[in-house]
């Protein structure tokens, strides 16, 4: 297996900086990224002895944050070490106390004491610790300083009568202004109500944000509904310490894409009016990414919004992605023994060399949009690895070409009387096993083929057997424990996500008590317990070379792991919201992420940067799908859609309805001319992909706007929808002939 150089855990870690205001001081127009990239590979963490330096005015308040949070917790040993190897004199801890109880006072109501000191460690940590552990917002008990640093922001307020004036006044001249406008204008509704009306809650004026709720909450977009839900919950100041809503809402900027005509529009308004609470909110909480060209219209922006934190930024996007896909190895195909003899006994030519010079002649090709073949390590082919290549070319060359006017056949696996609770679904790329994850916290695992499951031979057994025979593969196996299923037990909460490896040896599986095992297949037994998520991993995926696996979570970061080491070796952190799926790339450069934020992140193996983040679904996401040839990305939601997305620009340019309910699985053909969709509405749907592709106007990607104008011909991509009678699909599979394989739970 392969290394990963020096063995060095890096952690990717997104932070909202706030950007310079633009010359107006009015907009962040373009500004960068405000990213903390990580470490590079091969580089180490900072060491855990150096000495603070702490001649700024910043580092002193720093390392007092750390002797008050030390002092606290009586560590007072450590707080006179710390004090004297910097230098500063007794009574500097006791003026730092006496201030930071006052502003911990301002900021955080009752909970004052050491608040302040808290939440400057916090920062602390959070900065130092970059390249080893990324900050996650889960628990509300840890989350109280920051929580107390974020709601000192609405401290600063107007009039509380005046909030609806204000309101109303905008949303007055936004209808009044031309249609062209109207649409764009009228972005700015939500992210202000939500903050206005937090405003007005923590200032304790709970008649008014009441009433101001209850007037305008019926306005705000309907994809909007389960956040405004949650919303009408915070009635009380205090109902705001701890609430991960909050949070997102305030520590992450709310992005709009709006033209300069537009936005020339609005800030002509405010000014004008001299409307400085609406202007106080829009500097601190909005990123405004101002465009040169023509508005865009409703159908335009409502395809591209609804994720908690608005659009995505256009810079976010204009990373280059690798997506072309690695050169395969040379393999030489032997010949099926009916090919030899056709050929002895005619002299005809070999049946199969046509076909073994068009996969070749496919492998040699070098794609010009594809990484370099060493970018990331990768494991070097075994032996074993090889054969099924062969196996896999063989297989190939049988391929039904599967079209619009020949579409696949579906083989539907039903689980009969799973009480247990099916909760996830996987088969082996050759489609000779399948593996399910059921609630009682065990995986179990069956074969497909009349091939029966069997483990390794004892070791006292295995020291019996000629290891320089031909078939020594097929001795170690015990033929006394040969059963059509196995059982794996060793959870202790329910499994949510598995993934079998691709050389089928192992079995991944992650679950509610937080982490992951890895199963050999040989002996079904547990090798590893990857321990590193603090909450339920609600999926995990094998990359297609295999030894690298990802992983996410409700702690909201993915990690990225190798089988040969016990912690992660990447750390991609940014979401706003649960982490409920995650997909390789094709090249295993690339890991794709579907959030309950409603966006999808595309993140790089190589140094933990999100190069992609793309946002249109207006509920959580549960299916990613990478086209065969890498180049597109296929999600689908809780709301019912599946959006296609061109990965080279970051943009979608499909929308596929049809389906009532959360599609839970996607699946490519293995050409890639026909997407499958299952969903929890009992249905298989099938699509065109190649129509939706060829469809593709290339030249629209150069606008200004960075978007494209969405097609609604989702009836002209259907081409069939299946319907089981009560059972809900939650797997999609095509094996390598192209037959489509579907799974899930009779729920009667």
């Amino acid at each position: 297996m392969a290394a990963i150089q020096g063995g060095v855990v890096d952690a990717a870690e997104e932070k909202d900086i706030k950007s310079e205001p633009s010359s107006d001081g009015w907009a962040n127009n373009n500004a960068s990224d405000g990213k903390v990239l990580p470490a590079s590979p091969g580089s180490s963490a900072p060491a855990v002895g150096t000495k603070p330096a702490v001649g700024a005015p910043e580092d002193q308040q720093t390392l007092l944050a750390v002797l008050q949070f030390l002092k606290k917790n009586k560590l007072s040993e450590s707080v006179d070490i710390l004090r004297r190897e910097a230098g500063l004199p007794e009574d500097s801890l006791k003026e730092a106390d006496s201030s930071g109880a006052g502003s911990g006072g301002a900021a955080g109501g009752g909970d004052a004491e050491g608040a302040d000191a808290s939440s400057l460690l916090s920062r602390v940590t959070v900065s130092s610790s970059a390249a080893v552990q990324a900050p996650t917002k889960a628990s509300a008990g840890e989350d109280q300083p920051d929580v107390n640093v974020v709601l000192s922001a609405y401290s600063q307020q107007g009039d509380p009568p005046l909030y609806q004036v204000y309101y109303s006044g905008l949303k007055r001249f936004i209808e009044t202004v031309l249609d062209c406008h109207r649409a764009e204008l009228s972005q700015v509704f939500y992210p202000l109500f939500v903050h206005m009306y937090l405003e007005l809650v923590y200032n304790n004026h709970e008649s008014e944000a009441k009433a101001f709720f209850d007037k305008f909450s019926g306005d705000q977009e309907c994809y909007y509904a389960d956040d405004l839900r949650i919303l009408s919950s915070l009635t009380k100041k205090e109902h705001m310490r701890g609430n991960e809503t909050l949070l997102d809402f305030r520590t992450s900027k709310f992005v709009l894409r709006i033209s300069r005509d537009s936005y020339q529009l609005l800030k002509r308004h405010l000014q004008e009016r001299q409307n400085n609470q609406i202007w106080t909110i829009i500097q601190e909480h909005l990123y405004i990414d101002i465009f040169d060209g023509i508005p865009r219209g409703k159908s335009q922006i409502d395809a591209m919004s609804g994720s908690l934190a608005g659009e995505a930024k256009r810079e976010a996007n204009k990373a280059k992605v690798y997506y072309g896909l690695l050169k395969e190895p040379e393999i030489e195909l032997p010949l099926d023994d009916e090919d030899e003899e056709a050929e002895n006994e005619e002299g005809k030519p070999k049946k199969k060399k046509p076909k073994k010079d068009s996969m070749g002649s496919k492998s040699k090709k070098q794609d010009p949009n594809a990484p370099v073949q060493t970018r990331i390590p990768l494991p070097e082919l075994k032996d074993s690895d090889k054969l099924d290549k062969i196996m896999y070319m063989k297989e190939s060359t049988k391929r039904i070409r599967v079209a619009p006017d020949n579409l696949p056949s579906i083989c539907f696996y039903s689980f009969l009387n799973a009480y247990q609770g099916l909760t996830a679904v996987d088969f082996t790329d050759d489609s000779s096993l399948i593996a399910g994850g059921f609630a009682d916290s065990t995986v179990r695992v069956w074969s497909v083929t009349p091939k029966k499951l069997r483990k390794v031979k004892s070791a006292a057994d295995l020291n019996l057997i000629d290891k320089e025979s031909d078939d020594v593969l097929e001795r170690i196996m015990d033929e006394k424990t040969a059963s059509e299923s196995k059982i794996l037990h060793g959870h202790s909460g329910p499994v949510y996500g598995i993934s079998f490896s691709p050389d089928r040896n192992y079995l991944l599986s992650s679950s509610e008590d937080s982490t992951i095992r890895l199963w050999s297949l040989l002996t079904f037994t547990c090798l590893v317990g990857y321990k590193g998520h603090n909450y339920p991993v609600w999926d995990t995926q094998f990359s297609p070379h295999g030894h690298y696996f990802i992983s996410g979570g409700h702690d909201r970061v993915a990690r990225l792991w190798a089988t040969d080491h016990h912690q992660p070796l990447r750390m991609f952190s940014g979401h706003l919201a649960d982490i409920t799926c995650t997909r390789f790339h094709p090249n295993s450069n690339y890991v794709a992420t579907g959030s309950s934020d409603r966006t999808i992140r595309l993140w790089d193996v190589l140094n933990g940067n999100c190069v992609r983040i793309l946002t249109g679904h207006k509920g959580p996401i549960h299916a990613l799908a990478f086209s065969p040839n890498g180049k597109f990305l296929a999600s689908g939601a809780t709301d019912g859609r599946v959006l296609l997305w061109d990965i080279g620009h970051g943009l979608m340019f499909a929308e596929l309805k049809g389906h009532t309910d959360t599609i839970y699985s996607l699946k490519f053909s293995r050409d890639g001319e026909i997407l499958a969709s299952g969903s929890m509405d009992n249905t298989v749907r099938l699509w065109d992909a190649t129509k939706a592709f060829d469809d593709l106007e290339t030249d629209d990607f150069t606008a200004a706007t960075g978007h494209v104008h969405i097609q609604e011909n989702s009836q002209e991509l259907l081409l069939g929808t299946y319907m089981t009678k009560s059972t809900p699909v939650i797997h999609l599979h095509f094996t390598r002939r192209n037959l489509l394989l579907a799974a899930g739970a009779y729920n009667p």
